[in-house]
């Protein structure tokens, strides 16, 4: 976190399905952030996981009390899946931001949208799967959304290389080289629309 800020809570929510990769997610945000003495609070939901229900986690990073973010409160959610988004909306705190994983031209319904504006919630979409895919890394989905992540700079407590880094450390050895090309193929998306 920048400057003075370093005891401001920043709520994040992580949504998707069982084996895309969400637990992950978490674990390299809050290894990046616990890298730079950011107090982290995290908890998971895992619904039927190893079936392909929902998972949801929460990180908190920074002066928070408890692990679960409120709703209204999450200035980030970071989905893998569409209709995991559309669930988990209600967390989004106004003038959010919502990362979705979808295929091209799959963005909010018309009413969501409708709903999102009134919150101020700017809305990035990015087809990650269809980027992992190309890499040969159809499960690295998760990678390639927090790659696009990464790639703005909406006052958020994560810079591109610290993530970078992060994966490239927590990662297995024999994954290593692909997480972190699916993690740059994110990016490069990302900062093509930045």
């Amino acid at each position: 976190m920048k400057g003075d800020k370093a005891m401001d809570t920043i709520n994040i929510v992580l949504c998707g399905l069982g084996g895309q990769g969400i637990l992950f997610m978490t674990k390299v945000l809050a290894e990046d952030a616990l890298r730079r003495k950011i107090p982290v609070l995290g908890a998971e939901t895992h619904g039927m996981a190893q079936r392909g229900g929902s998972v949801v986690s929460h990180l908190r990073m920074g002066n928070a009390k408890s692990s679960l973010v409120s709703s209204g409160q999450a200035r980030f959610l970071l989905a893998l899946d569409p209709w995991e988004a559309y669930r988990n909306l209600p967390f989004l705190a106004p003038g959010g931001f919502l990362f979705a994983n979808a295929p091209e031209g799959g963005g909010p319904a018309e009413e969501v949208k409708i709903y999102l504006d009134k919150l101020g919630v700017e809305t990035r979409i990015t087809d990650a799967g269809m980027l992992a895919r190309k890499i040969g890394a159809p499960l690295s989905t998760n990678l390639a959304l927090l790659g696009f992540f990464s790639s703005f700079s909406d006052g958020g407590p994560f810079s591109h290389e610290g993530l970078h880094e992060t994966i490239s450390l927590i990662s297995p050895e024999r994954f290593r080289e692909t997480n972190l090309k699916v993690f740059e193929a994110g990016f490069e998306q990302g900062a093509k629309r930045s």
